[in-house]
């Protein structure tokens, strides 16, 4: 059975001195699909951070902007789900993803959180790791002492260059990961 996104999460971290770092990628990728459907996110302090609604076909679509910080991402991702009734599987959770080099995006249902503290959160939150993330590819330091300073750190520009081209694929595939399509997407994603 093909279940249909109908929420789309963008993980980030609010505040200008973190808006261009590497943190922030799921937040790049939410822009990009406010952008596609001409949408404006607004703050909305009862899911504890910034959404959007349109509709898609027959079904609600909602954009959700955590402004939890990313580590407490799981509060306002749970609270949106509940209000909505939306079930684990119909929501997508676009991140950072340090064991991808930039520019690769791969999308993937459930799994665990690889050490990323807004996965684990949304995790506890939900209760359960079934849901979709897309991995937006923001390479690693190469030591794991590095990790906390670079994913909040800026990318160089050849690297933003990088994963601003993989965000922009991953939105070519935006309608058939809505619609359900997640089979062929991966197919397609993980080809390059």
């Amino acid at each position: 059975m093909t279940t249909t996104i109908k929420l789309i999460v963008g993980l980030g971290n609010i505040g200008s001195q973190y808006q261009d770092t590497r943190h922030n990628a799921g937040e790049w990728f939410l822009q990009g699909v406010a952008e596609k459907y001409h949408l404006a996110l607004v703050a909305d302090h009862k899911f504890h951070g910034a959404t959007a609604q349109t509709q898609m076909g027959t079904d609600k679509l909602w954009l959700l902007y955590p402004h939890t910080y990313v580590n407490k991402s799981g509060l306002a991702v749970a609270k949106l789900a509940q209000f909505y009734k939306l079930t684990p599987d119909e929501i997508l959770v676009a991140h950072d993803e340090l064991d991808l080099p930039c520019g690769q995006v791969r999308l993937k249902k459930g799994g665990g959180h690889g050490g990323h503290n807004g996965l684990r959160d949304i995790d506890a939150s939900l209760g359960t790791r079934d849901y979709y993330r897309l991995r937006i590819g923001i390479d690693h330091p190469g030591d794991r002492h590095k990790v906390v300073g670079y994913v909040l750190g800026k990318p160089s520009i050849e690297d933003k260059i990088a994963i601003d081209h993989g965000i922009k694929r991953a939105l070519c595939y935006l309608d058939d990961i809505i619609r359900g399509n997640h089979q062929s997407v991966m197919n397609e994603l993980h080809q390059k």
